[in-house]
């Protein structure tokens, strides 16, 4: 399974991913659900040409995408992004922490937009 995480871009500034990539090495909180390998593909913020980041992730193989917990908690285009993403890929809007986080619920989405359950 090929996996991209994406985070919020303010949030790089000064973050260090520490928590979404402990999470996803450790194959806990978000990436629990997972048997077998995978792969993390790519790890960008999600600010700039999202398109171009789009076609980068399809043509690297980018089966799923994990929206950052950060994403959930401060981003205002959080939904808007997870539907866009979810026309060409899985996504599970949290990387850490618990699924439902203090504001609202990760979005969790199968291709095509259907919620995953």
């Amino acid at each position: 399974m090929k996996i991209a995480i994406l985070v919020r871009e303010e949030t790089m500034q000064r973050c260090t991913g520490k928590g979404c990539l402990n999470a996803f090495f450790q194959c806990k909180d978000a990436f629990a659900r997972y048997q077998g390998d995978i792969e993390l593909v790519t790890f960008s913020h999600a600010g700039g040409d999202i398109e171009h980041k789009i076609a980068m992730m399809l043509k690297n193989g980018v089966e799923t995408v994990h929206l950052s917990t950060c994403l959930r908690g401060k981003a205002k285009n959080y939904e808007e992004l997870a539907k866009r993403l979810s026309r060409h890929f899985a996504v599970v809007g949290y990387t850490h922490g618990p699924e439902t986080g203090r504001e609202r619920a990760a979005i969790i989405l199968e291709k095509g937009g259907s919620i995953r359950v």
